[in-house]
């Protein structure tokens, strides 16, 4: 099973892709951006106080999570960077830059391939480019993720998600743990 996680850096017109081999989980999403952050994010943007997702409504990183957003939190603890949530609403993920500006091109570069190792699916997904310059690197993150979690009430009092005025439901902030909250 490949579990591909993107990421559309449209600053520097890169592409990473975090392919995970166990899960779709929650943690797998967390895991994916820490993994970039950590790779390409704090050198390309070293004096960053916050970051914005932009994310489907669906899956690993549905709205309605009390454990992705639990995640998060958590992400947002560990790297101590303010994590902007913003979720398309369902079924409007075709709207989303990355569905329109990444997985395509990734996609045509399997066109037709037979994965047959792993290494097939990385060596075609990082030949995925574009006219403009969009270039894209793969990544395998090679752990088992969880499944089965549910979010306890401990967890749900324990976060510190402020929540927007508008669009509540789909736009947050996981605010670091030795961060002052200010709405």
């Amino acid at each position: 099973m490949l579990i591909p996680h993107g990421i559309d850096d449209r600053v520097r017109n890169r592409g990473p892709i975090n392919l995970g081999l166990s899960h779709d989980t929650s943690q797998c999403a967390c895991e994916s951006f820490r993994w970039y952050w950590n790779r390409m994010g704090t050198r390309c943007s070293p004096e960053a106080t916050s970051l914005l997702w932009l994310c489907d409504c669906g899956g690993s990183n549905a709205a309605n999570q009390s454990l992705f957003k639990h995640d998060v939190q958590g992400l947002a603890d560990q790297l101590g960077v303010e994590m902007r949530v913003a979720h398309y609403p369902s079924s409007c993920s075709k709207y989303h830059w990355i569905e329109r500006r990444l997985f395509p091109h990734s996609t045509r570069a399997c066109q037709g391939r037979l994965f047959d190792t792993l290494d097939t699916v990385v060596t075609f997904m990082r030949k995925a480019s574009t006219s403009p310059g969009l270039r894209t690197t793969v990544n395998v993150m090679r752990r088992h993720d969880e499944t089965g979690r549910k979010a306890t009430a401990q967890m749900k009092q324990n976060l510190r998600i402020v929540f927007d005025n508008l669009l509540p439901k789909w736009n947050y902030r996981a605010i670091p743990q030795d961060a002052t909250v200010i709405n």
